[in-house]
C-alpha cells in the first residue's frame, strides 16, 4: 500500500480494493516493524526449522544449526526464543507413563523381517550406531543391500542430526546409480522420520520402509553387521580421537568385510565377490 500511495493511488482507493480498514495501516505507519524485531523473527526461524528437523536436539544445538544457516545469536537468545515457543528437545522433558511414546511411522513395513533381494538396489537397510571417544561420541550411519550384504553407504560424524542419515543415503545413491523403486528400511528414529530424509528418497524416487517400535528384529540383518563392527573394531581398544575411529572404521568395511570375510548366506563368498559373480552371470544369461 506504501508503494502504491507514492506512486499516487491514494490510500483509501487500495483499502476498498483490498477490503481492508485504513486505520490499521495507519497506525502501521506511525510504528512500523523495526529492524530488531526483522532480526528476531528471522532467528526464530531458523530455530523452527532446525527444530523441526531434529527435534531431539536441546537449544545449543539448534542454535549451532542456526549459525550455519545465515542466523548467528548468543546461546542465552536461542534459549529465550525457544522458551517463549516451547521448542524443547524431545531428550529434555520425562515422559509420562511408563514408557515414552514412539514418534509416528512416516512409511509402512514393506519388509516385514523377509531379510533376502533376488537384486541389487532392491532392498535397501540402515541404521545408526554410536561409539565413544576420548573427544566424544561418534555415529556411523550405514546403507546396506539385502542383495549382497554389502555396505552402500554410509556418513560418520560427530552429531546424530538427520543430515547424518541424508548424507549415508546421498553417498549409497552416488555409488549405485539409477535406484528408482528401491526400498529404504529403518526403524522409527527421528532421524530416518525427517522430512529432510522423507525428501531424499522422493528425489531419488525410493521408497520408505519402517519396523515396529522396540522391535529390534524388525531390523535384525543391519544389526547383525553392527555387531560386527562393534566386536572387530569398536570394542578392540580405546580410541582417542574421532579422526582415529573413523579412520578404523572406513578401512574395516572396505578391506575386511567386503573383500575378505565370505558370508555363508552368500556361498562362502566376500560381498564384492557375490557382486561381481552373480552379476556376470546376469549379464551372461541376457
Amino acid at each position: 500500500m506504501k508503494e502504491l500511495a507514492a506512486d499516487g493511488i491514494p490510500v483509501a482507493v487500495t483499502c476498498r480494493v483490498l477490503k481492508l480498514a485504513r486505520q490499521p495501516y495507519y497506525r502501521w505507519l506511525d510504528s512500523p516493524v523495526t529492524d530488531a524485531e526483522l532480526v528476531a523473527a528471522h532467528r526464530a526461524n531458523a530455530l523452527f526449522d532446525a527444530h523441526k528437523d531434529d527435534p531431539e536436539f536441546g537449544y545449543r544445538f539448534l542454535v549451532d544449526e542456526a549459525r550455519v544457516a545465515g542466523e548467528p545469536m548468543a546461546e542465552r537468545t536461542g534459549w529465550a526464543i525457544c522458551r517463549d515457543n516451547g521448542w524443547w528437545s524431545t531428550f529434555g522433558k520425562k515422559s509420562r507413563g511408563k514408557k515414552g511414546k514412539a514418534g509416528p511411522p512416516v512409511h509402512d513395513d514393506l519388509v516385514q523381517r523377509v531379510f533376502t533381494a533376488d537384486a541389487p538396489n532392491q532392498v535397501w537397510l540402515t541404521d545408526i550406531t554410536e561409539h565413544r571417544t576420548a573427544e566424544g561420541k561418534l555415529y556411523l550411519c550405514a546403507v546396506k543391500d539385502l542383495y549382497s550384504n554389502r555396505i552402500v553407504g554410509d556418513s560418520i560424524d560427530s552429531r546424530m542430526k538427520s543430515r547424518l542419515a541424508v548424507n549415508a543415503l546421498n553417498n549409497a545413491v552416488a555409488r549405485r546409480g539409477d535406484v528408482a523403486g528401491c526400498v529404504l528400511h529403518s526403524d522409527r528414529g527421528s532421524q530416518f522420520r525427517s522430512r529432510k530424509l522423507v525428501h531424499a528418497l522422493l528425489r531419488h524416487g525410493m521408497v520408505g520402509s519402517m519396523g515396529r517400535v522396540g522391535a529390534a528384529g524388525d531390523n535384525t540383518a543391519m544389526e547383525s553387521f553392527f555387531s560386527l563392527l562393534q566386536k572387530n573394531v569398536l570394542d578392540r581398544r580405546t580410541w582417542d580421537t574421532r579422526e582415529e575411529l573413523r579412520i578404523a572404521i572406513v578401512t574395516w568395511i572396505e578391506r575386511t568385510y567386503h573383500r575378505r570375510r565370505r558370508q555363508a548366506a552368500l556361498g562362502k563368498l566376500t560381498p564384492i565377490e557375490y557382486e561381481t559373480i552373480m552379476t556376470t552371470n546376469v549379464a551372461l544369461a541376457a
